[in-house]
């Protein structure tokens, strides 16, 4: 697998494609990523307009401003889909990256990175695993593209499919899967937005579920919850000038494992702490 840079994934909010003039304003929202929307939140009348002015605003050169810009399209198994990655293959100025919504196997993933290299388009690309289908192929889908930066995790979906509640307790394994999954290929995984708007305490005790989980952020669903999410899964001072300290250790013994404080650190803990680093001198950046 491609090793993939470490950045900030810690929160992500949804812009309608619809709506291109609130384009700016997420982007000054504080969020890490900001995705156009595309799927459940277009009505099928309004697809090609959203289609359209959503591929419009990459026309023009984005600003270096540590923002990730996503497109949200449909899923390739539907007619709105086909059409999205349609769109995208004839733009001579794609979006940096794509995510795909309900993703069941692997497959999926392979085509649309072949069509995108046969484009000539260097797109990356952000999946979702919102079905039991996909959950259940995760490890295989998770390795299948070197394009894939990121998985997300769909609970609202997940539950239906399942047949569960939407919370944390009935998820546990679903979400645990997907951060497996995902570990294993080297990815960031992040969590489904926090729906209840009135519950900010509600919110932060998810957040920090998931991120004891192994999540490296959450979605939101409005400006209002994205402070407090960049806040839990920001490293904290401690925990990046640990990670420097273990780097710096690692880097003069030169060999598999160092003593800290009188705790044993192998070197498979390195890759954790290159990533609290590297967020760390982004963010300061």
């Amino acid at each position: 697998m491609t090793p993939r840079t470490p950045r900030p994934r810690r929160s992500f909010i949804f812009t309608p494609g619809l709506r291109p003039e609130m384009f700016p304003k997420a982007l000054a929202s504080g969020a890490d990523i900001v995705c156009v929307e595309l799927e459940d939140g277009i009505a099928p009348k309004d697809k090609a307009e959203a289609r359209q002015k959503a591929l419009a605003l990459f026309a023009e050169p984005q600003a270096d401003d540590g923002v990730e810009r996503i497109v949200r399209i449909n899923s390739m198994r539907e007619r709105f889909g086909i059409e999205d990655v349609n769109a995208v293959l004839a733009t001579d100025t794609p979006p940096p990256a794509l995510m795909m919504p309900k993703v069941r196997t692997p497959d999926e993933v392979v085509m649309l990175d072949q069509l995108l290299s046969e484009a000539g388009h260097a797109t990356r690309l952000h999946v979702i695993i919102e079905t039991n289908e996909g959950l259940e192929a995760a490890f295989e889908i998770a390795r299948c593209s070197d394009r894939i930066d990121a998985m997300f995790f769909g609970g609202v979906d997940m539950a239906a499919e399942l047949r569960c509640q939407n919370t944390f307790e009935s998820m546990i394994y679903a979400r645990s899967r997907v951060v497996h999954a995902s570990a294993a290929a080297g990815l960031d995984v992040i969590d489904v937005p926090f729906l209840d708007l009135d519950d900010p305490e509600g919110m932060r005790i998810e957040a920090e579920k998931v991120r004891d989980l192994g999540f490296a952020g959450k979605g939101s669903v409005h400006p209002k919850q994205i402070a407090a999410l960049n806040e839990v899964f920001t490293p904290s001072d401690t925990q990046i000038a640990r990670a420097r300290r273990i780097i710096a250790e690692f880097e003069a013994a030169d060999t598999g494992l160092v003593v800290i404080d009188g705790k044993l650190i192998e070197k498979p803990v390195l890759r954790d702490m290159y990533r609290i680093v590297a967020i760390a001198d982004r963010m300061a950046s």
